[in-house]
């Protein structure tokens, strides 16, 4: 007798994403069969099995377990987001070339890196998601081959920010979406992303899409340093009503006026005084306050860099997290 086997299906294409897309999805799709794969969707539609991710090393540690040794690494990109990954115990065949990378980063070297990877998520106990990848392949690369994946992500990017700003206007149904003009191996993911999220400001990709070509074109500079993007006008234009609120435990009051109001040095330590609980404060809402305070997003920047590497006043005991220093 002629024993049936369940057919396996064609591998994944790795999807070229930036590291903001990616941490921002929250919606995993599981596959239903024993080799049907699994998907996490982002908020612009992409399903992501297998992804092709670059940026520089910014972490990487080997952790001792039963089965052998693991390690996790981030890899920071052009966004200054953070995509983090995983050589598992069951992976030997990786481990020799991962402890390589480990010593080199230990000597204090930093690199460009990329990674292939299978997309993971872990569920808290209160139900938040949080994702990485399993590395299937990585390597370290030179400029030329970084600066080609940057301009290739962007141009993935703007197609699904295009697809989902043509899907805003149309019946959330696969004739309806392809009548808009979204791709067709985006539709489905788009159903999912727009049944799950609901309506969001998408203008944090098309920075992201900004900051990486901008990085690609500047591809002379040292990508091994930390990010520093100047896209004062994307961030200021279009002020909104003036109201009281709160961005990440940051207290602010949005304003029209051209006039900065106070110190920009005591607005950031103001804020971080604030909303501090002990685990810093994320960078991204402390530049979003001094902006609010009529600051430009570069001045905030610099700002930030200098109360950290020359007054001392602050501290960044983790990467993109900030606190007063006592």
């Amino acid at each position: 007798m002629i024993q049936q086997t369940t057919p396996r299906n064609a591998r994944q294409s790795a999807i070229r994403i930036f590291a903001q897309e990616y941490s921002d999805a929250n919606l995993p799709e599981e596959g239903s069969g024993e080799y049907d794969p699994s998907f996490i969707i982002t908020k612009l539609g992409a399903k992501i099995n297998r992804a092709l991710v670059g940026g520089v090393i910014d972490r990487l540690e080997r952790r001792e377990g039963d089965n052998g040794p693991s390690y996790n690494g981030h890899l920071r990109d052009a966004t200054g987001g953070t995509h983090r990954f995983n050589v598992a115990a069951f992976q030997p065949e990786l481990h020799a070339d991962i402890e390589e990378l480990l010593h080199r980063f230990e000597a204090g070297d930093r690199f460009l890196m990329m990674v292939i990877g299978k997309a993971r998520w872990f569920e808290s106990d209160d139900g938040g998601i949080f994702t990485s990848f399993r590395a299937e392949e990585f390597c370290v690369v030179e400029r030329e081959t970084y600066v080609r994946w940057l301009v290739d992500t962007a141009a993935a990017t703007l197609r699904r920010l295009d697809a989902q700003a043509a899907s805003l206007e149309s019946d959330l149904t696969p004739a309806g979406l392809e009548a808009a003009g979204v791709p067709k191996d985006l539709v489905d993911g788009m159903i999912l992303a727009r049944g799950h999220y609901g309506e969001f400001d998408a203008e944090i990709y098309r920075v992201g899409v900004l900051q990486g070509l901008q990085m690609a074109m500047n591809s002379s500079e040292n990508f091994e340093a930390a990010p520093t993007e100047s896209f004062d006008a994307q961030l200021t234009a279009s002020p909104e009503p003036q109201q009281s609120t709160v961005m990440d435990g940051v207290p602010f009051t949005p304003t029209t006026s051209s006039e900065p109001d106070g110190n920009v040095d005591d607005v950031i330590k103001t804020a971080i005084s604030i909303a501090d609980q002990g685990q810093g404060v994320p960078y991204d809402s402390l530049v979003l306050a001094a902006v609010q305070a009529g600051f430009s997003r570069l001045v905030a920047e610099d700002a930030i860099d200098d109360l950290r590497d020359v007054k001392c006043e602050i501290i960044e005991p983790r990467f993109g997290f900030f606190q007063i220093l006592e």
